[in-house]
């Protein structure tokens, strides 16, 4: 198939979305499809354009597949405006090359949310060219936006009813509809869209990467990052933003100094330089910060964890299922999870008893209980293990999912 990969974010980012789009179109042009992809030049999560890109001029690469980066707007600190300012000046730089691809006539038409924005130029190419069109929903966008209190107070505001019916419009109108979780694809059938459009889409884990760690990777990564070995390493990796509410771990770590453990925060995003300056202002030296690490050692950073936080305000989980956990459960890691009952990531606790450990979202007691009880268990967590094996297997997730488009 010709298949035209549309989206913000897209390899060489390491985490989150454009680390998945990067792997499926690497994936499907081993299978032998045409991929092209429209994209921007990567900036997450730090939240600036990398040393060799830049946001002001278009550029074209060639490897597996074809891409096109296009300019846009990156805040230095992101807020509410802003953040509609960089998505918006990324639809519009890219409709021109989106056009573009009316002659080479695309078969399938593949975009990933975010952003919304795009969703009309997307449409409109569709109906110029014939191909078919499946937007891939790794963040409900909107509900996030409107769970964590971004567009003022309450959901009825004009900013509120403008997003949410934007947003209806860009579901309404594609031929399918996947994502990454059951609740969410029950949630894109709550906001109107039939059963048969929408395709089980997640995200994925190269399984034998993370099962086969040895122990000598873990100790020369400990030693190159400086860490003790005879402490106990409490670990979150991956994005410091605003979804996460990492304020409790530094409440957490000062809560649980008089214990040999060490918390260990690896990442970047708008709220690090926050979190620094609370563990700073607290003098707490049980609690090391790193900038994200390269994906070859993602392995053994995971396995180093003796428990692994994955952590999320009240209001953001059931709209975003954090990518990362897929890899916690391949490494077979002990994680404390917050999360509601009634969201995804507190139905799959629920539902295989063992496999995480799910505590209240925004309580700092509920999260201390929830580390003295990860860090209380043997650290290999086959549970974990075996479910992303059975489940979570990239060649099986992203076979079906093509199987799926095809029909």
């Amino acid at each position: 198939m010709k298949i035209l990969v549309y989206g913000i974010n897209y390899a060489p980012e390491l985490t989150g979305i454009g680390k998945y789009t990067g792997e499926m179109v690497e994936w499907m042009a081993r299978q032998g499809h045409e991929v092209r992809v429209i994209t921007a030049p990567p900036y997450y999560p730090e939240w600036k354009v990398g040393e060799r890109y830049s946001a002001w001029r278009y550029r074209r690469e060639e490897g597996d597949a074809t891409v096109w980066r296009c300019p846009l707007y990156v805040p230095k600190q992101p807020s509410t405006l802003k953040r509609l300012l960089h998505l918006g000046s990324f639809a519009l730089s890219s409709f021109f090359p989106l056009m573009a691809q009316r002659r080479w006539k695309p078969d399938r038409i593949i975009g990933v949310v975010p952003t919304l924005f795009c969703t009309p130029g997307m449409r409109l190419l569709a109906k110029l060219s014939g191909a078919r069109t499946l937007l891939h929903i790794q963040d409900y966008e909107v509900d996030a936006m409107l769970g964590l209190g971004m567009a003022g107070k309450g959901n009825g505001g004009n900013v509120a009813k403008l997003a949410s019916a934007f947003e209806r419009s860009g579901l309404h109108n594609v031929d399918n509809v996947s994502t990454i979780s059951r609740s969410m694809m029950n949630k894109a059938q709550e906001k109107g869209v039939p059963a048969e459009k929408v395709i089980f889409f997640p995200n994925w884990s190269e399984v034998a990467r993370f099962r086969d760690v040895s122990v000598e990777q873990v100790a020369e990564l400990r030693q190159h990052l400086g860490l003790p070995a005879d402490k106990k390493i409490i670990l979150y990796s991956g994005n410091i933003g605003e979804k996460q509410g990492l304020e409790s771990v530094i409440d957490a770590a000062s809560q649980l100094q008089h214990q040999p453990w060490l918390f260990v925060i690896v990442g970047q995003g708008g709220g690090k330089a926050r979190l620094e300056k609370l563990a700073a202002e607290r003098g707490l030296s049980n609690i090391r910060f790193f900038p994200l690490q390269p994906y070859d050692v993602l392995p053994a950073l995971l396995k180093m964890g003796d428990c692994h936080l994955v952590i999320q305000k009240r209001g953001a989980a059931d709209a975003v299922l954090p990518s990362k956990l897929t890899n916690i459960l391949a490494v077979g890691g002990n994680a404390v999870i917050t999360a509601e009952a009634e969201t995804e990531l507190g139905q799959l606790c629920s539902a295989i008893p063992g496999i995480a450990i799910c505590v209240e979202p925004e309580s700092v007691p509920a999260l201390v209980t929830g580390i003295e009880s990860a860090l209380a268990l043997p650290k290999e967590n086959r549970l974990a293990h075996e479910y992303a094996e059975r489940t979570l297997e990239k060649e099986n997730v992203l076979s079906q999912f093509i199987a799926d488009i095809r029909g």
